[in-house]
């Protein structure tokens, strides 16, 4: 299974979605895109289910040799949450990363303050929190962002994703109330290998979906 682009994605994720809407397990929905990627699928599922658009930033930490290799991941201003058999694969310590980790943090908070436009976070307390991205490739982001979303008790967590790496899908079913992944290829390799377009979203691209799912 492969997607033309995100968008598409986003809807056929959210019929998905939408169904078990239907049969009550989705009681009084948030959706909370992983962004940037995550945005344009989540915009999808937050029309389809007649839900609030918001985003929570998370920031990979990624190899100090090799930034795309996730070794970890930040949120707000949690502690790291690092892959500790990823940091012993590579001959990393905490302490390695500590400028990565600051560079992401100074990067997240850029980006909170500039999708928020002054808007607080949604309060999620007893509600079904919707989280979405593009895909999963070690699920590192996804962990850090359902972690820290028990802070804010919501009654029903759920993590919704069109494609991802089996091993990532498995290891994040304990993270959440639900996990929903339409596609788990056995030959992942990447999330990008799995969208014919996969172009990478701006920061205007974020402000604008949540402008308009804000008008909705």
């Amino acid at each position: 299974m492969r997607f033309p682009d995100r968008g598409q994605a986003g809807r056929v994720l959210a019929d998905v979605l939408r169904t078990r809407q239907d049969n009550g397990e989705l009681p009084d929905p948030v959706v909370l895109a992983l962004p940037r990627g995550g945005v344009a699928v989540a915009e999808e599922v937050a029309r389809v289910l007649d839900a609030p658009l918001d985003v929570l930033v998370v920031r990979k930490i990624g190899a100090p040799f090799q930034p795309e290799l996730g070794v970890g991941a930040l949120v707000g201003d949690a502690e790291p949450l690092f892959d500790e058999a990823a940091l012993r694969a590579l001959g990393l310590t905490e302490r390695d990363l500590a400028p990565v980790v600051e560079r992401e943090r100074a990067e997240l908070h850029r980006r909170e303050l500039l999708y928020r436009e002054g808007r607080p976070a949604p309060d999620l307390r007893g509600r079904t929190a919707i989280v979405v991205d593009d895909g999963l490739a070690t699920g590192a982001t996804a962990r850090a962002a359902l972690r820290s979303l028990r802070r804010a008790a919501p009654r029903r967590t759920v993590l919704a994703v069109p494609v991802g790496a089996p091993e990532a899908v498995a290891l994040l079913r304990p993270e959440a109330d639900d996990v929903i992944c339409l596609h788990q290829p056995a030959a992942f390799m990447a999330v990008g290998l799995w969208y014919d377009d996969f172009d990478q979203l701006t920061d205007a691209d974020v402000l604008r979906a949540l402008r308009m799912a804000a008008d909705r």
